[in-house]
Parts: C-alpha cells; sequence; structure tokens
C-alpha cells in the first residue's frame, strides 16, 4: 500500500490502483506451486518412465522422477490439461510449502503459517491424506493429525470456529507428504484418485483398475490401425481405456470437480478454455474397430453399460461368448486380462485354462500381437507359447506382468 499525500487526485489513485495490484501479485504468490509453477504427479513405480512421457508431451518441462512420481513444471493452462487428460497418473498435486521437520512442533507451526480460509470457510470440509517414510516421524496418520490440528487453529485463532473433517465427500483434500525428515503439505489438485474416470456403472468382482488398463493399452502401441479385441472383456475396462485413448477423450471428462478449483489462483475462463480445446479435438471410432467378449452374461451386460457411456460407445460391440467359441482373430491386436486367483477364488485349477488359452492364440490368433495381463505371473509357465517380453506392472494394488506374444 502507498502512503502520503498527493496533489493530483488522479495521480494518487492511479498510484494506488498500481499498489494494490502488486500487493495481490504478491499475495498470489505466496505459495510454492505459484512461485515456481511447481507441481507433483503421484505415479506408480512400474509405469513412471511412460508417465514421464506423458507429462512431456502434454507440455509439461523441467521434470524430475523421484520416488513414487514425478516433480514438473507447466503453465497453469497446462497443468490444467494435464490433471484432465493424463491416463497413467494417480493424483496431481500442487504443494503449498516444503520444510524440514523433525518432530510434531515443527510440523504443526509450518502448517499454521498456511493462509487456510484463502482455501475453504467454515462451511465447508477437509481431509487430509498423508504419506510418512525414513522420517523422525513415523506414522502417516500423526502426521495428518497434526496438520489437522494446525489448520482448525488457524481458524479457531481468528473465528473461534473450525471447519468440519468429511472423509467421505469433502470440499478440499490436503496432502501431507515426509519423506527423510523433508515434509511437503499441498493439495490434491485431482480432487481424489484420477484412476476413478466415472465410466464404470456396472462392475464385477476384482475389476482391472483403469490406470493398469491405460498402461497396457499404452505399452501395446495400438494406434487404430489394426482391430484391437479383448475375450475376455469382463467390465470392459480395457476396451474403454482404448476407446477414451484412440477417440482423444479426456481422462476425467466425467469427473465433476478438481482439486485446483479450490486454488487462491484459480481461472474459470482458462479452465474452460481448456475443455474446449479439448473436446474439440475428439476423434471418430470407425465400426468393428474395438470390440470384445466374454463368457459371463453379467460381465457382457456390465462392458455394455460401461462402454455406451462413453462417446461412440456405440461403435464397440461386445458378444456374450467363450474364447473357444472364437472362430478366428486374424491380424489384430489382443488384450486381455485373464481370471486368476483373486478374481476366480482359489479352489479353481486355472493350469488347464491358461493351456486352452495358449492353444486358441497359437491356432486361431495368427498374424495377430497379444498383450496379456497376468495378476498372478506364476500362470506364464502354463501357457504354451514363447514371450516376446514380460514387463512388471506394479499398479493398482497388484503385481502381476504384461507379457507380449507374437503370433506367427
Amino acid at each position: 500500500m502507498f502512503r502520503g499525500k498527493w496533489n493530483v487526485t488522479t495521480s494518487r489513485r492511479s498510484i494506488l490502483e498500481k499498489g494494490r495490484g502488486k500487493a495481490r501479485k504478491q499475495a498470489k504468490s505466496r505459495y510454492m506451486y505459484e512461485k515456481e509453477s511447481r507441481y507433483f504427479a503421484q505415479v506408480a513405480e512400474s509405469v513412471k518412465e511412460m508417465a514421464f512421457a506423458e507429462l512431456d508431451e502434454l507440455g509439461a518441462f523441467d521434470l524430475k522422477p523421484v520416488f513414487r512420481g514425478v516433480w514438473f513444471s507447466a503453465s497453469k493452462r497446462d497443468f490444467y490439461r494435464i490433471t484432465y487428460v493424463s491416463r497413467l497418473i494417480s493424483r496431481i498435486l500442487a504443494p503449498l510449502i516444503t520444510f524440514e521437520c523433525h518432530d510434531k512442533d515443527d510440523l504443526y507451526k509450518a502448517a499454521k503459517t498456511i493462509q487456510w480460509d484463502e482455501f475453504l470457510t467454515l462451511k465447508q470440509t477437509f481431509s487430509i491424506t498423508a504419506n510418512v517414510s525414513e522420517s523422525d516421524i513415523t506414522h502417516s496418520n500423526f502426521a495428518g493429525l497434526r496438520v489437522k490440528d494446525a489448520l482448525a487453529d488457524y481458524f479457531r485463532d481468528r473465528t473461534n470456529r473450525r471447519p468440519n473433517v468429511d472423509a467421505k465427500n469433502p470440499y478440499i483434500i490436503i496432502n501431507v507428504h515426509l519423506h527423510r525428515n523433508m515434509a511437503t503439505i499441498s493439495i490434491d489438485a485431482s480432487h481424489g484418485p484420477l484412476h476413478k474416470r466415472g465410466y464404470r456403472e456396472e462392475s464385477v468382482s476384482a475389476p482391472m483398475q483403469e490406470t493398469v488398463a491405460a498402461a497396457i493399452i499404452q505399452l501395446s502401441e495400438w494406434d487404430g490401425q489394426t482391430p484391437l479385441y479383448d475375450p475376455m472383456c469382463g467390465s470392459g475396462t480395457l476396451l474403454c481405456e482404448a476407446l477414451m485413448k484412440h477417440c482423444r477423450i479426456p481422462a476425467q471428462i466425467f469427473r465433476e470437480e478438481f482439486g485446483f478449483e479450490r486454488l487462491p489462483d484459480f481461472d474459470p475462463k482458462l479452465w474452460g478454455g481448456v475443455k474446449e480445446e479439448c473436446q474439440a479435438q475428439f476423434h471418430t471410432l470407425k465400426p468393428g474397430l474395438i470390440a470384445g467378449s466374454d463368457i459371463s452374461d453379467v460381465s457382457v451386460s456390465a462392458a455394455r453399460t460401461n462402454i455406451m457411456g462413453l462417446h461412440f460407445g456405440s461403435e464397440v460391440t461386445v458378444e456374450l461368448k467363450d474364447f473357444k467359441a472364437v472362430e478366428s482373430l486374424e491380424k489384430m491386436t489382443i488384450v486381455a486380462n485373464p481370471p486368476y486367483g483373486i478374481r476366480m477364488g482359489k479352489e479353481q485349477n486355472l493350469n488347464d485354462f491358461y493351456n486352452d488359452f495358449g492353444r486358441f492364440l497359437k491356432s486361431r490368433c495368427r498374424q495377430s500381437t497379444a498383450y496379456i495381463y497376468f495378476g498372478e505371473p506364476k500362470f506364464i509357465k502354463k501357457v504354451p507359447l514363447a514371450p516376446a517380453w514380460k514387463r512388471p506392472l506394479k499398479i493398482g494394488g497388484l503385481d502381476g506382468k504384461l507379457v507380449k506374444y507374437d503370433l506367427f
């Protein structure tokens, strides 16, 4: 603020407006993500390399991979777009402060310096997620509790009231990360896990996580030049992710709210423009290019429902059929997530199943390429085919492997 007497009223008003503008600009640059345009993408280790490439393609720069994620810089426009479009990232965080933290008092004092009333009001709710590793503070729940206390006391000192915690449907999600006594407090810009796309209206037991399916489609290098088929489609997750990638549909097109909308510098006009640009890039789907089948009528019903909720979903065919009844899948890209213990029950003997499936691939899928995800890698050796390659995919709580088969 400027002080002092001025002889010319217009000059005084002009200087005051400039001063206020400068003050507002300074106020808007108090947080780490604003000062440095720096963000953090949480990513499973086994897909970090692919997520790195995805971020780069979407306009991120100065990328730095670390354990369980990637630091990156981006313009505000690209930050919004990355959160909206990315298929492989688990969450995106907007860091507020980073500081050295050795005990509960360090964490509490730093958290209380944040001007929390810029992010929520007393009528709005919040939740806190925390992760602690290799630090003097050893419990994630305790770290989250100290930040919760700091936030509550920040409001209580000013109003004698505090906002409420809501773990299920909070207005804002706060993230606390503590590694080797360095703490970062962030706002969850994605407002929850990004694997929850919103298209899964119906499901089956142990469905494949969407980010796993997206990784499989990415690793298959499918570009729409050959038909894609899933002979064990379940609730259709692989088919949905293939459709969304091919048609350039943003992964979060059904997400109703984002955490970046809670940030003090949120620009609704810019965000609206990003959505319009993304949706203007939709690419139509040729009938028959993506198809699948399953032996379960419940799965087929779920897959049809989920796919029909997507743009161009009416062009995808899903049939009720055992893979053994499929006559031929020649010159195609085949993707599948076959049954395994967690999906069928430990009592099932799956050795014969995988043997039959391997023979099916060998005899009826000539000149095709198959990408098969094994939730339990021990079954790979039961398939009577030589893999072209095997790749670990530890993501979504599974410790599986994706196997490529060249079917000559």
